[in-house]
């Protein structure tokens, strides 16, 4: 039986061009960057190449750049990299109800240290309003961070907005770009941001890398302390090859918004074929390669098993709640029940779907959803019993 994935925003496969890139560079260029002689400096210039073609894809200069271990380090080392710079008197910051663990959990962290934390409230669209932010902004406010784009609905936030917003107010704005960074193009300078966090995994990378756009001028203390790498906002030997992927990856072309038309296919023949289901989140605000949706009197994680027995990955949620008990937070933010909230599917495509996959996992999606409502018909709810019966 052959397998087709259909869950790009949990990871998504390196590309053949960034593999062979980081296996030259480990087999190659294994100085280490920091040193002086023949070997290191081949070392740093492979890196500092992968900078700047991490930086050209970020619309930022290479100094802008700081290489990580991927998305969760770089989301920390802002977040935790401006709240507890000592010059900081405030303890106030801002972020929204629907962020990765990464960044909900760090600032869980800061509340822990006695920071007031404020959670922005979304609407049954998955967004932001400009005007919450605005309500909760004070003087002397820390820190902000909002995602630029959802890993479970896609749903895009109206950063440009908020960061106008932020920089009036000189409060600085972080924000979490993992499920955009690399795929679709973003411009640091016309986005207004002033910590932007991105993952090489997600757009063709390998696991293990990402990078933070750090603004010129915003100071940022640094998490681990040893030597002086990366301008003294991250310690510790560079990981040449990794960053050297990254860069790779950054320079591919692919057009991901094509995927929009491979999404909305998929999206209609679902709801066209199967009683009982609806999108989660704005249809017109989304990343274009990222359906949720919920399938009324279905289990989310049996349909994703069942999925998967016919050839088809795709996921319940985020790749880094799997297996947790509790709904989704971000769905139920965005107004869901538990239990609507434990009967949604995500979908997000990536460069090697086809229109072949696509209606291959409607027809897939279409016979799962029908077994799964015969084996319980207890938890039906009428009218989608009378959907399926006629």
């Amino acid at each position: 039986m052959q397998h087709f994935y259909f869950d790009h925003n949990a990871t998504s496969p390196v590309a053949p061009e960034v593999l062979r890139d980081m296996t030259d560079a480990m087999a190659e260029v294994y100085g280490n960057a920091s040193s002086i002689h023949f070997f290191g400096q081949a070392a740093k210039r492979r890196l500092e190449a992968a900078r700047r073609a991490v930086a050209g894809r970020l619309g930022c200069t290479d100094r802008e750049i700081v290489f990580t271990s991927g998305g969760t380090e770089a989301d920390n080392l802002a977040v935790f990299g401006i709240a507890r710079k000592p010059t900081r008197g405030s303890r106030y910051a801002i972020t929204s109800s629907i962020e990765h663990p990464a960044v909900l959990n760090a600032f869980g962290q800061l509340e822990r240290e006695g920071v007031e934390v404020r959670y922005l409230p979304v609407g049954s669209d998955g967004r932001v309003q400009v005007e919450d932010v605005r309500r909760l902004l004070r003087p002397g406010t820390v820190l902000i961070s909002i995602m630029h784009a959802n890993n479970e609905t896609g749903v895009v936030q109206p950063i440009a907005e908020i960061a106008a917003m932020t920089r009036a107010a000189n409060v600085p704005f972080h924000c979490d770009g993992v499920q955009v960074g690399g795929r679709l193009p973003v411009n640091m300078r016309e986005l207004g941001v002033d910590l932007y966090s991105i993952s090489g995994h997600k757009f063709g990378g390998p696991k293990g890398v990402g990078a933070l756009y750090v603004r010129k001028g915003i100071d940022l203390a640094a998490l681990m302390h040893g030597g002086h790498h990366e301008r003294d906002r991250r310690a510790g030997t560079e990981n040449v090859a990794g960053a050297s992927a990254l860069g790779r990856a950054a320079s591919l072309e692919f057009d991901w918004s094509a995927l929009g038309e491979l999404r909305d296919r998929l999206e209609q023949g679902i709801l066209s074929q199967v009683p009982g289901t609806r999108v989660n989140g704005n249809a017109e605000c989304r990343v274009p390669n990222t359906s949720n949706i919920r399938f009324e009197g279905v289990e989310g994680e049996a349909m994703v098993i069942a999925l998967d027995l016919r050839g088809y990955a795709v996921s319940s949620g985020s790749a880094c709640s799997s297996g947790a008990v509790e709904p989704s937070h971000v769905l139920l933010a965005m107004g869901l029940s538990a239990e609507d909230a434990r009967s949604c599917v995500r979908f997000s495509l990536g460069p090697g779907n086809t229109v072949e996959q696509v209606d291959g996992l409607i027809e897939a999606v279409v016979a799962s959803a029908a077994h799964l409502r015969r084996i319980s018909p207890a938890v039906l709810r009428p009218a989608v019993l009378s959907d399926v019966k006629a």
